[in-house]
């Protein structure tokens, strides 16, 4: 399919159709009739040769296919909105409002301090707040605008909202300066003869690695289990047990409690940690600055912040 084959319209429709999910909600925002909606939608289907949207008793579901177009779509239709209003110029300092932000506790680590250092350089008047992602109503409050923006690995949050990659980590061994292990490398011998500090924390995603661990038929004496990461930091700093975190959460508690850490010894998939954000907000100016100073920040890329 060439450019010239489709009308702008018919992909502001679409995006549309993906976030409010209901043919007479997109109507009323876009100024049209419900028979000029569903006439555009079946242009688009015979265009794609997909339905891209199911009619159901919740409203029009996307199909997998129209799952696939909704980023690219959505990321084209930003570029060529602020593309058309540079000069509307967003001035951050000038915001007064509060933000809110979902995360784990290992976000919290990890993203915080750096994420209100640079709001408080360039937006004083700019308020941060963040919620769990374990929470079960963070999709109906993104929905809502209750919720700005979610950082993490969070499959619930895919119909309807946009997503982009912010990094992928490793899983490492973390354990205090000094430590027996404290060597160039660390051997699955190692591993299995320490003591460990187990961190079981629901919907966080880490309760997999320790299936995984278990799955490799490899046994750990346990010495405590926590079920979060606050404090894994200042037990680490005072005994000899050893904790399987995430890489970036590791350099962030290294410093502050003299801690090292090395490259896990068992076979564990990296972790892709993505930045959600809900359709209705993707045009908005302050959480398009938002969202680019969380990639700048924290981005493998920071080319990927551009919007």
């Amino acid at each position: 399919m060439e450019l010239t084959d489709i009308d702008l319209n018919q992909l502001v429709l679409f995006q549309q159709l993906m976030v409010e999910r209901r043919v007479s909600k997109v109507a009323e925002n876009l100024g049209l009739t419900q028979p000029a909606v569903s006439n555009t939608l079946a242009k688009l289907r015979r265009q794609f040769g997909d339905d891209l949207f199911v009619r159901t008793a919740a409203g029009m579901v996307p199909t997998p296919f129209a799952e696939q177009l909704a980023e690219p779509i959505g990321y084209a239709l930003g570029m060529i909105h602020s593309g058309l209003n540079q000069h509307s110029r967003f001035e951050p300092a000038s915001v007064k409002r509060t933000l809110t932000v979902g995360m784990t506790d290992i976000g919290e680590i990890v993203f915080l301090p750096a994420l209100v250092e640079r709001l408080r350089q360039e937006a004083p008047g700019i308020t941060l707040a963040t919620v769990r992602t374990t929470a079960t109503t963070l999709r109906d409050d993104m929905e809502a605008g209750k919720v700005d923006l979610a950082i993490g690995p969070l499959p619930q949050l895919k119909a309807g909202f946009f997503q982009r990659r912010l990094f992928r980590q490793r899983y490492v061994c973390l354990f205090r300066k000094g430590h027996a292990l404290d060597r160039a490398s660390l051997s699955l011998a190692d591993f299995k003869a320490a003591e460990h500090l187990v961190i079981v924390s629901a919907g966080t995603g880490h309760g997999r690695v320790d299936e995984l661990i278990q799955r490799a038929g490899i046994e750990r004496s346990t010495r405590l289990t926590v079920p979060h990461f606050v404090s894994v930091g200042h037990i680490l700093q005072r005994s000899d047990m050893v904790a399987t975190v995430t890489e970036r959460l590791a350099q962030s508690l290294a410093q502050p409690f003299d801690l090292s850490f090395r490259a896990h010894p068992v076979d564990l998939p990296e972790v892709a940690i993505n930045v959600f954000w809900h359709g209705k907000v993707h045009r908005s100016p302050v959480h398009q600055w938002l969202r680019g100073i969380v990639f700048e920040l924290f981005g493998e890329d920071a080319s990927k912040a551009v919007e």
